[in-house]
C-alpha cells in the first residue's frame, strides 16, 4: 500500500471541499488529512477515493461519503481517552478516524467478511486504540459499557434501547433514524431514564440490520 504525493494532494483538496461544505472541526479535518482513504477501498475505486462520494465495499455495504464521516464525527465531539462504541465497522475507516482523535474505540460489525477484512487492515495500519468484534450491533457491547459516545453508521428504523442503556451519564449517541431517508439524531443521556434529542439534518445510509451474517 502506497500513499503518494498525488494521494496526499487529492486528500488536501477533499479536506478543503469539506471545509467549504461547512465542516469546521479542525481535529476531524486533520485526522481525515492524515488517513489514506484509498487504503480502505477496492483497488478499482482508488482513482476516485478522494471524491466526496460513498463507494461499495462488498456485502452490500458502503464506505460512507467523506462529508458524512466528518459530520457524524464532529457531532460526537470526541475527547482523548473517551470510550467510543461504533456500530458498523464496514471498511474500518470511521473507526480509524475516531482512533486518530485519541478515542478508545470498540467497533462491531455483523458481516463476518467485512469484520475480518477490517480487523486485518486496522492491525496493519495501527491508527490507534481499536478493538474489533463480530457482533449484532443492535445489542451493542454490554460487557464493555458504559461508553462516553456511541456512533451508528447505518440507518435504523428506530433507536435500539440497549444502545441508550450503554451510555454514560452525559454520554451521547449519534444515529441516523428513519425509513428511506434518515434524520441524524444526537441523543444525550441526562439521567438514568431521561434523554435529550436533537435532529441535525437528512442523510441516506444502508439499513441497520439485526443478527449476524457469516461470510
Amino acid at each position: 500500500m502506497k500513499d503518494t504525493y498525488r494521494h496526499k494532494g487529492l486528500r488536501r483538496q477533499l479536506i478543503e471541499e469539506l471545509a467549504q461544505k461547512g465542516i469546521s472541526d479542525q481535529a476531524v479535518l486533520d485526522a481525515m488529512q492524515v488517513l489514506p482513504r484509498h487504503f480502505f477501498l477496492d483497488k478499482a475505486f482508488e482513482e476516485w477515493a478522494y471524491q466526496d462520494k460513498a463507494f461499495p465495499i462488498g456485502n452490500e455495504q458502503t464506505i460512507s461519503q467523506p462529508y458524512t464521516v466528518a459530520f457524524q464525527t464532529s457531532l460526537l465531539n470526541v475527547q482523548k481517552r473517551q470510550k467510543v462504541l461504533e456500530i458498523g465497522t464496514g471498511s474500518g475507516y470511521q473507526a480509524s478516524i475516531l482512533a486518530l482523535l485519541g478515542a478508545r474505540v470498540y467497533t462491531v460489525e455483523r458481516q463476518e467478511a467485512l469484520y475480518l477484512r477490517a480487523q486485518q487492515l486496522i492491525a496493519q495500519l495501527k491508527p490507534g486504540n481499536i478493538r474489533c468484534y463480530w457482533r449484532d450491533g443492535y445489542k451493542g457491547l454490554p460487557e464493555f459499557a458504559p461508553f462516553d459516545k456511541i456512533l451508528v453508521t447505518a440507518g435504523a428504523p428506530e433507536v435500539p434501547t440497549p444502545l441508550l442503556q450503554q451510555l454514560t451519564m452525559g454520554g451521547q449517541l449519534v444515529i441516523p433514524v428513519g425509513k428511506g431517508a434518515q434524520s441524524m439524531l444526537r441523543i444525550t443521556r441526562v439521567s438514568a431514564d431521561e434523554y435529550e434529542q436533537e435532529e441535525l439534518g437528512q442523510f441516506q445510509f444502508v439499513p441497520f440490520l439485526k443478527g449476524l451474517h457469516r461470510k
